[in-house]
């Protein structure tokens, strides 16, 4: 495995090169919580923009919280950039700006869990750790083709995972498991021939190695409902900080109410208004999916008005998350092609 990550390697911007010095824990740190349940693609520009603003951790800890989520907007999963700034205040208050540098150590820190302690331990500080993502339980579980489904495997899979583990160079073994899962040993259509661990894997005897791991029957998600309000007044919108806990929370949005199995309609609207349909946008979250009626109303005084009042022209620059994002989009179009009848 060493062997093939040192030829294969994938080159990320958060990754020593193999025989390198180790990475900054802070940029091992913030990529592994970036990549949580997202792409490598989806990551990199995030990761440019967050190490130019805030370069260490000391800079991310003196940061406004709402700053971080509006810059981490759009990423998802929003949980883990409330987290984030909570740990790096944590990391700064309480371990003067130096990371634990075990994994026990790490897992105390907010928003660290037991794939990502076990990331950083091992890439930044060569602790003999067991790192298992989605991409090495794949890989685990197709060498020994575990019939047991998930998540029933895991802790079948973390044991062998431990047992593979090097006592050095563990980082780069840590990062070839994962690269073997995400370039040649992949969810569909593994590339079996090109796999360095081809003569001893279990599934790539099988007709269909792509049945590893096994996963139980998915269930259909439940479909919620909501309206969001776009309210507008001399160019500007209203948008608001949704609570601090709870679903995206202290991001700004739209105005919005409950998420229901019943379209909602107008209800908590923030003005009382002549709302027009502009349509509906459908967002997936972990567990339900989102219909999002978007209406709008305009020529109203900001008087008794709660919120933020922001430029349309910039409205981008608001740091929406994707949700919000998609509706402010429909409504800005909807705008501009109603403008044009008028024309």
């Amino acid at each position: 495995m060493l062997d093939w990550y040192d030829a294969n390697g994938r080159t990320l911007p958060w990754r020593a090169r193999p025989g390198d010095p180790p990475p900054d824990p802070y940029r091992v740190w913030l990529s592994e919580i970036m990549l949580q349940q997202t792409t490598v693609a989806a990551v990199k520009p995030y990761y440019r923009k967050f190490t130019e603003r805030w370069p260490n951790v000391e800079a991310l800890a003196a940061a406004d919280e709402a700053d971080v989520m509006a810059a981490w907007a759009g990423l998802g999963y929003y949980a883990r950039a409330r987290n984030l700034h909570a740990c790096a205040r944590a990391v700064t208050s309480d371990y003067g700006g130096q990371f634990p540098e075990t994994e026990k150590g790490l897992r105390a820190l907010p928003g660290i869990g037991a794939y990502t302690g076990a990331a950083i331990a091992a890439i930044a500080f060569g602790e003999p750790a067991a790192v298992v993502d989605a991409n090495v339980e794949r890989v685990v579980a197709r060498l020994h083709a575990i019939e047991t489904p998930l998540p029933r495997a895991r802790p079948e899979i973390r044991r062998i995972a431990e047992e593979l583990t090097p006592r050095k160079r563990t980082g780069d073994f840590a990062q070839a498991m994962m690269d073997l899962g995400a370039t040649i040993c992949t969810a569909r259509n593994p590339d079996c021939t090109a796999c360095p661990l081809r003569a001893g894997c279990a599934a790539a005897e099988t007709d269909n190695p792509a049945a590893y791991p096994v996963k139980p029957a998915k269930k259909a998600k439940p479909v919620k409902r909501g309206t969001a309000f776009w309210l507008e007044h001399e160019g500007e919108v209203l948008l608001v900080r949704r609570p601090a806990r709870g679903m995206l929370g202290g991001m700004r949005a739209l105005p919005s109410g409950a998420w229901e199995e019943a379209a909602p309609g107008l209800a908590d609207a923030p003005v009382a208004a002549e709302w027009e349909a502009r349509g509906t946008v459908s967002h997936v979250f972990t567990h339900f999916a989102l219909e999002l009626d978007v209406v709008a109303a305009s020529g109203l005084t900001r008087e008794g008005v709660e919120g933020e009042w922001w430029p349309i022209d910039t409205i981008e620059g608001a740091g929406l998350p994707t949700l919000f994002a998609k509706a402010a989009a429909l409504a800005r179009a909807q705008r501009r092609a109603q403008r044009e009848d008028d024309e």
